[in-house]
């Protein structure tokens, strides 16, 4: 049976089988919780069942899917392993929270895969190797390159695989009512039987099924409110309209005699928190603690920020000042981010040729788009519904969907001036990573839909994590053991060894998750810093310029390295700013320092040697034959 034929066929019957559970809800009163646990199962039987389907012990199959996976499907693959928790679950709420700003996601993320599209990806899928540190050993020579290599790859990876557990734990918890600290593990077995049965192959073909699932949840609430509200199903065309409305109660709101009264008394009390704050005599700890409520409450004095100019407010507005600066920069920062996720960059490994490879790009753009175009869409539609339905509510009378939600920690409704009435400044969002993953339930739309979001949010979750799994396992197993410390291991060692990994990964990955370490769009944040500042300079280098040697490749990325992590804990932890710049955009600084450092020791150092730099033009002229030759004689990857 043809490829198209078989996600047809399960396309068709995933959306029966969700048409089927809201007639359980509409007409047999089905319980919410039942349709919660309805869409996990179901969700997680997939993901076996495709494991059991396409378990392998075949290299080419393991590492990289045998290299036969079609331009379109690994577009879609791509797609999939792309829409993280952040893009699904956090995107949305970061645009309904910063207005303009938030479209830095947007942008950023976008405009990484034109620069993976142009710089990266069809010449590393020319070169022919199984992960990015094999790229590095055998374009700078030796395993120094390897190594550093491996280290940048479990230190993007992992911090971006601790936000899709995170998005795991976040779902499960509300939709099934396991404990958050359970549901991380709980919702990790359907990805790790895939992964550890089939490798690459597995992963694929389930991210894959977990595309279809996640774009079709993802578009059906907006197309259900845009026809609900403007007689027209395609919500990128409405929401232009509903942000003008949302500007306009934003104002009506501001002017509101009780919500000045509210914002005061917030002022009041961060005010009052800074003073004791200045005083002194507090331990680091406590001082820590009085400044955070402090920035809290300074935040809701000033909801929701809006101009006297009823046509347009701050929050549709372009930044400028520190805000622009910070704004290009993670833009700047999730581009090359993008371009250097080392699990991207291999699934361009997975095609039969490099016109394939360049084509999925473009099917991957276009998977993409459909989920970032409508993002901004479910920003203005969450907006508007909580100014409906939350804002002027008694407080002995808030919605259902606070009080279910409420108890996550996203949020809480305080009666700040004590008048019984919910003002918008008493609304204290803390995360608005609640935003799409709520808003069917906000909007007061029946709970399949929030189950199918629920759905959704697990494979966009899952995708990526199993898709990281793989890389940092593969690093290890494949890059570190293998090729380091014992090239004689057989076969059946180095897959054991590599599914012994990606278990015990994500039995840490889970654990360290239960501890909350910061939002889900923070951690993904700092993982594209990572990368970008250590894979990016090399990569782009080892492609475009033949005179860069080992020497300039490792001090490169073990400065940019460097220079990105000492910036992200320093301006997280300990003050630390330059520029006003945000941890979140901490490779603005360890990139170019990357660049730069690559370039003056390549050329104070010997340059590569002839073969090398042949092999360079080889990756980047694939019809002068010389990459076939070259492998053939050991300077590629031909012993793989």
């Amino acid at each position: 049976m043809s490829l198209d034929r078989i996600f047809g066929i399960y396309t068709i019957s995933f959306l029966a089988v969700t048409i089927l559970i809201g007639i359980g809800e509409l007409v047999f009163g089905l319980p919410n919780r039942w349709i919660g646990w309805i869409f996990m199962a179901l969700s997680l039987v997939i993901y076996i069942v495709i494991g059991v389907v396409t378990r392998t012990s075949n290299p080419d199959q393991y590492y990289v899917a045998g290299r036969g996976v079609p331009a379109f499907y690994n577009g879609m693959a791509t797609g999939s392993d792309w829409m993280s928790a952040a893009s699904f679950i956090s995107m949305g709420g970061a645009l309904s929270a910063q207005g303009f700003a938030g479209l830095a996601y947007v942008m950023g993320w976008t405009g990484g895969y034109l620069l993976l599209a142009v710089f990266l990806g069809p010449y590393l899928r020319q070169f022919g190797a199984y992960t990015i540190p094999d790229f590095l050993s055998a374009r700078y020579g030796g395993n120094a390159a390897r190594v550093i290599g491996v280290v940048a790859a479990i230190a993007c990876s992992f911090t971006y695989l601790i936000a899709q557990v995170t998005g795991v734990g976040l779902i499960v918890s509300r939709f099934i009512g396991l404990d958050f600290n359970v549901g991380v593990f709980v919702g990790l077995l359907g990805v790790l039987f895939c992964s550890v049965l089939g490798g690459m192959r597995s992963v694929t073909w389930t991210q894959v099924a977990q595309y279809i699932i996640l774009i079709i949840s993802y578009l059906v609430p907006v197309v259900y409110l845009s026809w609900q509200m403007f007689s027209l199903p395609i919500p990128e065309l409405t929401y232009g309209r509903l942000l003008q409305q949302n500007n306009v109660k934003a104002v009506e709101i501001t002017r509101d005699a009780k919500e000045k009264e509210t914002r005061a008394l917030w002022k009041k009390e961060a005010d009052e928190l800074n003073a004791k704050v200045k005083t002194g005599g507090l331990s680091e700890a406590e001082a820590d603690k009085l400044k955070a409520q402090a920035a809290l409450a300074g935040r809701q004095a000033t909801a929701p920020a809006a101009s006297d100019d009823a046509k347009i407010g701050r929050y549709l507005t372009v930044p400028t000042g520190v805000g622009m600066w910070n704004f290009l920069a993670l833009t700047f920062c999730l581009m090359v981010g993008t371009a250097g996720l080392p699990h991207i960059l291999t699934r361009y490994y997975t095609t039969p040729s490099v016109r394939q490879a360049r084509t999925s790009v473009a099917w991957s753009l276009f998977f993409i788009f459909l989920l970032y175009f409508t993002a901004p869409a479910y920003a203005a539609f969450a907006r508007f519904a909580i100014y409906a339905r939350l804002v002027g509510t008694q407080i002995a009378e808030l919605p259902r969907w606070v009080t279910l939600w409420q108890p996550a920690g996203l949020f809480e409704v305080v009666d700040k001036n004590g008048d019984g009435i919910v003002q918008w400044a008493d609304f204290v969002v803390k995360s608005t990573d609640f935003v799409v993953l709520a808003m069917p339930e906000i909007a007061g739309l029946p709970f399949v839909i929030t189950g199918l979001v629920m759905a959704g949010g697990l494979a966009a979750a899952l995708s990526t994590a199993d898709g990281l799994l793989l890389t940092i396992a593969n690093a290890i197993s494949h890059d570190l053991y293998y090729n380091v410390i014992d090239p004689s291991a057989s076969l059946t060692k180095r897959l054991t060894i590599t599914k012994v990994l990606l278990v015990v990964t994500a039995i840490v990955a889970a654990w360290v998750a239960t501890f909350r370490l910061s939002l889900i769009v923070e951690l993904v944040a700092w993982a594209f810093s990572l990368a970008g500042a250590s894979f990016f300079p090399a990569l782009v280098m080892g492609i475009w310029w033949k005179r860069a040697n080992k020497a300039g490749a490792v001090a490169g990325m073990i400065i940019g390295l460097a220079v990105t992590t000492y910036y992200m804990i320093g301006s997280r932890f300990y003050g630390v700013s330059w520029w006003g710049t945000q941890t979140i955009a901490s490779a603005i600084f360890g990139l170019p320092a990357g660049f730069l450092v690559i370039w003056i020791v390549s050329l104070l150092t010997e340059a590569p040697p002839r073969a090398v730099q042949d092999l360079v033009v080889s990756v980047r002229y694939p019809k002068s034959g010389q990459a076939t030759a070259l492998a053939a004689q050991g300077i590629g990857l031909g012993k793989h």
